[in-house]
């Protein structure tokens, strides 16, 4: 009844670890599909990680090209500044030149030349004073003609101020122009900028959550090995009490044989049969088969 006992026991033994060993491999199996479930994932997440650094690059060209443009602009209003700045200089060492009183002189000459020249004609004189005074009206009509020219210089002045003040209104509507131009392409140049910094900070996000999941893959794995390792460590145990067995009952088959043999041998010897018949008993108590 021990025997039995004990060869019920091993086969229990033998049962449960091939249930630990199932065990182990339906884990192994559960984990190897979580690990690729987490590899596609962190996969994906990386195949993202091409299309937004084509966005980020997409945006940064973008970009260099509004601030090159800006620059471009700003360039051209700073030059017609410097132009309408130049000009308002000249404009203004011009004006140092003009006299505002040049129309009022030449009026006030003519009626002192006039009222001479009546002087001359109406009133009697002596040679002397009469001399005198056409010594003062030429000086008169000299100083006349001398303001004249001056009063024609002035008015081409006054002409070269005037489209002065035209090329400077020019320049600086120009440069509005060119300005609006720069604080467009800055506007755009800062979207773009934004757009930049956004896909910057996704990417980074992206990368640590792929960082996680491989991560985490790396875990699953390592731990669907040990599942692995520790099956095939059990199939190993199962194989050799296996083989154990069979060798068992190779050596009690063997046993009975030479037993069977020997019974044959000696059935004319009854002391010899009836020695045979108490192993046979024997043999058949520890539960083998015994074959006449």
């Amino acid at each position: 009844m021990a025997d039995n006992s004990s060869k019920k026991k091993e086969i229990e033994q033998l049962i449960n670890s091939e249930k630990k060993y199932q065990s182990f491999i339906q884990r192994r199996n559960e984990l190897n599909d979580l690990a690729k479930v987490l590899r596609e994932e962190r996969d994906m997440i990386n195949s993202m990680h091409k299309e937004i650094k084509e966005s980020m690059q997409k945006a940064k060209t973008e970009r260099d090209n509004f601030v090159t443009k800006m620059k471009e602009h700003r360039e051209k209003r700073n030059k017609l500044q410097e132009q309408a700045k130049s000009i308002i200089d000249a404009r203004r060492k011009i004006k140092g030149g003009v006299f505002r009183n040049l129309p009022l002189r030449v009026e006030e000459l003519n009626a002192d030349v006039q009222m001479l020249e009546y002087q001359q004609e109406t009133i009697p004189m002596s040679s002397r004073k009469e001399n005198e005074l056409i010594d003062k009206i030429r000086e008169k009509k000299i100083e006349h003609k001398e303001i004249l020219k001056k009063l024609e210089k002035q008015e081409h002045i006054e002409i070269d101020i005037t489209d002065k003040d035209r090329a400077i209104d020019e320049l600086f509507k120009k440069a509005d122009e060119e300005h609006e131009k720069v604080k467009q392409f800055y506007n755009e140049n800062q979207k773009k900028h934004e757009k930049y910094i956004k896909l910057v900070n996704e990417l980074s996000i992206t990368i640590s959550e792929s960082n996680k999941k491989h991560e985490q893959y790396i875990e699953v794995k390592n731990e669907a090995q040990k599942n692995h390792e520790k099956a095939i460590e059990m199939r190993s145990k199962i194989i050799s009490v296996k083989e154990e067995r069979r060798n068992q009952w190779k050596q009690a088959k063997m046993a009975i044989k030479e037993q069977n043999i020997k019974a044959r041998e000696a059935v004319l010897d009854k002391k010899k049969l009836q020695e045979i018949a108490d192993q046979s008993v024997d043999e058949l108590k520890k539960g083998k088969k015994i074959t006449l």
